[in-house]
Parts: structure tokens; sequence; C-alpha cells
């Protein structure tokens, strides 16, 4: 299957119906198929929309960000966060995860930080408007082939820095 550029407005509710994000009032979105842009499960139910349909799309959790990893849990010590009022909710942004950490537990000497995405474990449901579905062109799929050969030359850049810090000056 060829990959293919689907442009969409969208309205995102949880399970009980309040909304979490919508592209109403904005540009909508686009994506190319195929390449992990948006949630499996939405990317799966609207490959096959055509221009001007509309739906609704439930996606499981885990087909959508994905289940709790709790395995993302870690605990500091309180004086280890650059703040010293600290609350449940709050969220830090770590060198170690492109995610920022919500604040799950807060106590006298410690802080239980959650690296999943805020809706890791939700069931999600989208209503779409599809605006443009088509074939990616041939220029499209270069221009993502470089973007991503860019960033993958970042990535390894970086990490070469990170293993071989500059040496001190005398």
């Amino acid at each position: 299957m060829s990959q293919k550029v689907i442009v969409f407005h969208y309205t995102l509710t949880d399970s009980d119906g309040a909304v979490i994000e919508s592209s109403q009032g904005r540009d909508p979105i686009s994506f190319m198929s195929e390449m992990g842009m948006i949630v499996p499960g939405l990317e799966r139910e609207i490959l096959d929309f055509t221009a001007g349909q509309k739906g609704r799309v439930e996606v499981k959790a885990e087909d959508g960000y994905g289940l709790i990893d709790f395995g993302k849990y870690v605990q500091v010590p309180r004086e280890a966060l650059p703040q010293k009022e600290i609350k449940e909710g709050d969220m830090f942004q770590s060198s170690q995860s492109p995610l920022p950490f919500r604040v799950k537990q807060v106590t006298e000497t410690h802080v239980m930080l959650d690296g999943n995405h805020p809706l890791a474990g939700e069931d999600l449901i989208f209503d779409v408007e599809i605006v443009e579905s088509r074939e990616a062109s041939e220029q499209e799929l270069k221009q993502l082939q470089e973007m991503i050969a860019g960033m993958q030359q970042q990535a390894a850049a970086a990490q070469q820095a990170e293993q071989n810090p500059p040496a001190p000056e005398a």
C-alpha cells in the first residue's frame, strides 16, 4: 500500500464526553500514513475515509497513547526538583525524556513522578472530518526521507556527545 496524506479536523473527547483537544477554529491536522505521526488506532480507522467524510472513531488505550507503564514511574527526593512548592499534577521537564513528568504523589521527603504520556491508559473518542485524502507525492516522500535522515544524524551526534564529553580545558 502506498503512503497517503490525510488532512482532517478533529475533536478529541474522553469516555465521559469532556473535550480534551480540538482543531476547530484552527488549521486542520495533516499527516502521512505509515509514519507514526498520529495514534495508531486513529490512523488505522481513517485511512480509508474520503474527503468530506465525517465519523466517530473510538480508540482503545492500547491503540492510542498506550497503557500505563509503571516502569515510567520514578521516585525522587524533593530537593532534586527545582521548586519548593510541589503538588500533584505539577509538570517537570527532564533531559532524560521528550515528555514531561507529571507529579503523581508528594510526601515530606519524596515525589513520585509519572513519565507516561498524559493520555496513557485512556480510551479516546475522535470526531473527525476529512478535508483531504490523497496519495503522497514523490516530492513529499523525498522531503520526509531527508527530514528523517537529518533527525537520525542529530540523534547520533547527541548520543556521541553524551558518550564522549569534551575534556575540561586546563
